[in-house]
């Protein structure tokens, strides 16, 4: 007898996934990602729903949903992909999202909001199963269905499924288009997901074994400096550094993490910093079957740690069988700074910037100042002093020269043209001085320089928003929280752009999971202010005012002289229907407001209740 606790039912269960999803961002990351959630709110989520589905897991490039009835799911399948090759007509095939989708009729465990067990398994191996913009469906499903849809189903035999222990019967349902050709009972095996159009790898945080934990960001350095060279190689896909990084200090297994984040390999290692001395140790792992095809131990001066990183960089390319440009030769053997302390305060300074709070930005700030000190053309350092003082300025009010910045970061490029931190600083302090159409190019320029770089998206949003231009940043805010899961400022600001764009769902759903990162961050960092009063807005959008009221509280309390502190209770008060407290807010904190701040009382959805009242044009007078 089966256990009474663990609840069961019958159910109808589609698998969809995006056909070389991988080679799609490789391609084009922002544009497939801004694609396919285009895809998901203006088609697919809608249909489910039309259809009494729900979405028990996002994959990032699928989904998992269950029907309580098969003639829906399958309607809702059939009904999705017809929607696709009308939505991707006129897209070049290269270019075009099409998904595989796979449906089961089966028992599943019920566990909170997820469901487990054979009859999703069945379901995922169905989908591998069919063509681009097809459907492959059980034999539980097509006797189901019978006759009561207007679709053909084709027999396609008794399929091994991998890991199913038992033969099944699969049907392709052709739909009103033709199918792209396949044959008929091959193996669900044969196409992986790790299976796509050129190398791709994950480079896994290497461990610090010194016995100082001090010495982390060092270690962390060489992870992220092999993940900046490795980017650069066109031949290869190479995970980003923030999706890599919340693996950290966590038990993994190799095959896992390659499924997990569909690549075909991993590299792992550790560094051993004593003195003046490095131990590095680094292995290649292939991720279909956990073998090892290199694996070294480097035992150097640190003097040599760029041609070390250098070498262990040729060494994966060589493995991967993957031929490098000059161009791109060029550029990986470019040696940041020839000063081996000023390389270390950067390091220093990096680590501390990736921790996003007013006193870390501080001490960044002064580490990468000290490494300047030490080699004044040191092009990274001045990006990350230019960095500083823009979250500086944007979070905390702080007093920065927005001249500076532009100076600071015009000179990293000066140093440095491709250097895509400086570009997207160049863009920030560009749309502050309102110069737009410049700024745009430079954003434009950081993303194509790196797409995965945090601070471009991040601060193209702010730059969108302040123009009156929501979609795009919402667009841009979501991929800068996509780009570092732990960020909890891009999500939380959201919430209004999302507000005013009137998908209000989309917007609970990017509170809920941004409050759950600002509450961490206020674990981590409790002197924190931004988390608290970016979370009480959060909280507010949510419905939870009792909780946003002491996050309100909390924020005024560790930092009462806090400009945009007083501006986010503001908002919070507003949304709470307080018009005279949030008014008393804004009175107090515009007269010394920076020009972004009151071009987001214009546009800020958190404010349109109060706009109406009669002292909110003693706010107007302000805002000139």
């Amino acid at each position: 007898m089966g256990d009474p606790n663990v609840h069961r039912r019958l159910t109808a269960i589609l698998a969809a996934d995006v056909v070389t999803y991988s080679r799609l961002m490789a391609r084009d990351e922002a544009g497939t990602y801004s694609s396919w959630k285009s895809h998901r709110r203006e088609l697919i989520d809608l249909k489910i729903a039309e259809y009494e589905g729900r979405i028990v897991k996002d994959t990032g490039d699928g989904f998992l949903a269950e029907f309580p009835s098969v003639v829906n799911a399958v309607t809702c399948a059939a009904t999705v992909q017809r929607g696709m090759l009308e939505r991707n007509a006129g897209v070049p095939q290269p270019n075009r999202i099409e998904l595989r989708m796979g449906i089961n009729l089966g028992d599943v465990i019920v566990e909170a909001d997820d469901i487990f067990g054979d009859g999703v398994n069945v379901a995922v191996r169905l989908e591998k199963l069919a063509t681009p913009g097809g459907i492959a469906v059980s034999a539980a499903v097509r006797d189901n269905v019978g006759n009561r849809l207007d679709l053909q189903f084709e027999d396609m035999g008794e399929q091994t499924l991998k890991n199913i222990d038992r033969p099944v019967r699969a049907y392709g349902i052709s739909l009103d288009f033709p199918p792209t050709p396949r044959t008929i009972g091959s193996d669900a095996g044969t196409q992986e997901p790790w299976e796509i159009e050129k190398p791709s790898i994950a480079v896994l945080p290497f461990n610090n074994i010194s016995g100082d934990p001090e010495q982390e960001y060092f270690s962390d350095g060489i992870t992220e400096d092999i993940i900046t060279d490795l980017t650069k190689i066109s031949g290869l896909f190479v995970v980003a550094r923030n999706t890599v990084y919340t693996y950290k200090g966590k038990p993994v297994k190799t095959q896992q993490v390659s499924q997990d984040l569909r690549v075909g390999y991993i590299l792992e290692g550790s560094v051993r910093k004593a003195g003046s001395r490095v131990r590095i140790t680094a292995q290649l792992v292939e991720g279909k079957d956990g073998g090892h095809l290199w694996a070294d131990r480097y035992d150097r001066d640190l003097t040599d740690i760029f041609a070390l990183q250098d070498e262990i960089t040729h060494t994966i390319v060589d493995h991967l069988k993957v031929k490098l440009l000059p161009e791109e030769k060029k550029v990986i053997g470019r040696v940041p700074t020839g000063n081996f302390k000023a390389y270390a305060y950067y390091l220093r300074g990096r680590q501390f910037l990736h921790w996003h709070s007013k006193s870390h930005y501080v001490l960044a700030k002064r580490m990468f100042e000290m490494a300047v000190e030490l080699d004044p053309l040191y092009a990274r350092a001045y990006a990350g002093i230019a960095d500083c003082d823009s979250f500086l300025f944007l979070h905390y009010n702080a007093d920065v020269s927005v001249d500076g910045i532009l100076a600071t970061s015009a000179k990293a490029l000066d140093l440095e043209s491709g250097l895509a931190e400086a570009h997207a600083s160049l863009g920030l302090a560009l749309s502050l001085r309102e110069r737009h159409s410049e700024a745009m190019a430079e954003f434009d320029q950081a993303i194509a320089l790196d797409p995965n770089l945090f601070e471009a998206n991040y601060f193209y949003a702010r730059a969108c928003f302040t123009q009156g231009k929501l979609d795009e940043a919402a667009r841009h805010f979501q991929r800068a929280a996509e780009i570092k899961p732990d960020d909890y400022q891009s999500l939380l600001v959201l919430v209004n752009v999302l507000r005013s764009l009137g998908r209000e769902e989309e917007m609970k759903v990017a509170a809920r999971e941004g409050v759950a990162r600002a509450e961490r961050e206020l674990m981590l960092r409790p002197e924190n202010s931004r988390a608290a009063y970016l979370g009480a807005v959060g909280l507010a959008a949510l419905g939870e005012l009792d909780r946003a009221k002491e996050w309100a509280g909390r924020a005024l309390a560790i930092d009462p002289d806090d400009r945009l502190a007083k501006y986010n209770v503001a908002c919070f008060y507003s949304l709470e229907g307080e018009a005279d407290r949030a008014i008393d807010l804004l009175l107090e904190l515009l007269p010394g407001a920076t020009h972004e701040t009151k071009r987001w009382v214009k546009y800020d959805s958190d404010l349109d209740a109060v706009r109406s009242h009669p002292r909110f044009p003693k706010v107007l007078e302000l805002l000139e």
